[in-house]
């Protein structure tokens, strides 16, 4: 039986089931509430502070030495020769390697010496008439001179002897030095090697014609001298003068009258690889350049240095002298600046701006700015900061290509 309208609106509603199935997937919630409630009250964990960064440091180097002045040279030969022709005719051989050593004396060329031969004997046939001539001019003035003493030949018949004899010497000494001649054209048929060397390519070869020095000698080669070998350079006026003053002050001794020591880079060098001394100043400065032309000898066992190759030349530029030495990688620019990193007694690190001199033996001359109980850093400039603090390692300073 139905219920009436007002039974219906007495009775309760019954729950919906869509509600309780809603609940059971939450059952998780409070785990996660309650998770999350205790990690809000926790703190986070301190981080530890950085340790300082390691850097490496030492004292400058200290030792006694000795500044030198740096130029651009060009090697030049000791001797330098241009063989040519001394007979014309026609060439028959070529006896050298193009580019080989060649020795004083050594054969290089021959000449066809056959119109020289002949051109000999024929002296020869008349230095030998000359030589009869005078011969029998001697025996006619020795009769006439006989004569003359018995009064048997006149005194102006000795005096036309006396002169046709020397009319023959002075013919046979015509003749011999026609012969001389001849010889030595024979002789120049072969062109020797004036001086030691190394040769040039031949420049003529075999069949050709060449002109003698009577008439425009022919240029056959050349022949340079490659040990020693000069290099000359050209220094500047403001060097020339310290250097005098330092040579009326008896620090330095001059150049012109004492063969100072020289060291000598090659192309693509970094350190001198030649030692040589000073040879030769010049007289007067160039008026365009306001340089002094300056000359010295290397030696060249070797042979690798060539005329006309460039090398620089260092000289002495002072007398010697006590300095603090660091290697360049201890210092930095600050602008226009040089400065290094020096480490104080608290450990922090503090910047020094220096004066810088010359290399030695690899390591810079620094003239001013540090002292020698400075400790520098020498490696690890990198994680160095001015004002913080550094953990300092003790390093050593050692020239260039020292031994670790």
């Amino acid at each position: 039986m139905g219920l009436s309208t007002t039974e219906q609106l007495e009775r309760p509603a019954a729950p919906a089931s869509v509600g309780i199935h809603s609940f059971r997937h939450f059952k998780w919630l409070p785990p996660l509430l309650a998770l999350a409630l205790s990690a809000c009250g926790d703190k986070p964990p301190q981080q530890p502070a950085a340790a300082p960064p390691s850097v490496t440091v030492a004292q400058p180097a200290k030792r006694t030495v000795t500044d030198w002045d740096e130029f651009t040279g060009r090697f030049e030969a000791i001797q330098e020769v241009q063989v040519r022709a001394r007979v014309g005719g026609f060439v028959t051989s070529v006896e050298f390697r193009d580019g080989a050593i060649v020795r004083a004396g050594d054969l290089l060329y021959v000449i066809d010496s056959r119109p020289f031969e002949a051109v000999a004997e024929q002296a020869d046939g008349q230095l030998s008439d000359a030589r009869a001539k005078a011969e029998l001019a001697r025996r006619e003035l020795d009769r006439a001179l006989t004569l003359n003493q018995t009064q048997a030949v006149s005194d102006s018949v000795v005096d036309q002897r006396r002169q046709t004899l020397q009319a023959a010497r002075a013919a046979e000494m015509q003749a011999e030095g026609a012969l001389k001649a001849a010889k030595l054209n024979i002789e120049f048929t072969h062109v020797m090697a004036p001086i030691t060397g190394r040769v040039s390519r031949h420049l003529v070869t075999p069949g050709n014609l060449v002109q003698g020095s009577e008439g425009g000698a022919t240029l056959l080669t050349s022949i340079v001298s490659l040990d020693p070998i000069y290099i000359y350079f050209d220094v500047d006026e403001a060097t020339y003068q310290r250097n005098s003053r330092l040579w009326f002050e008896g620090k330095r001794p001059s150049s012109r009258d004492t063969p100072n020591p020289v060291q000598v880079m090659l192309t693509g060098e970094t350190k001198p690889s030649h030692e040589g001394k000073m040879d030769f100043l010049d007289n007067r400065l160039d008026v365009s350049t306001g340089t002094l032309r300056s000359r010295a000898v290397i030696p060249n066992k070797d042979l690798s240095i060539l005329p006309g190759q460039f090398g620089r030349v260092r000289i002495i530029g002072s007398a010697p002298y006590e300095a603090l030495l660091l290697p360049d990688t201890a210092v930095a620019t600050d602008q226009s600046r040089k400065i290094v990193f020096i480490v104080k007694e608290d450990n922090t690190v503090e910047a020094k701006p220096v004066t810088l001199g010359p290399l030695d033996e690899g390591l810079r001359v620094i003239r001013e700015g540090l002292k020698p109980d400075d400790r520098v850093i020498i490696d690890g400039l990198q994680r160095a900061r001015v004002g913080a603090k550094v953990s300092p390692q003790t390093g050593e300073i050692k020239p260039a290509g020292a031994k670790t």
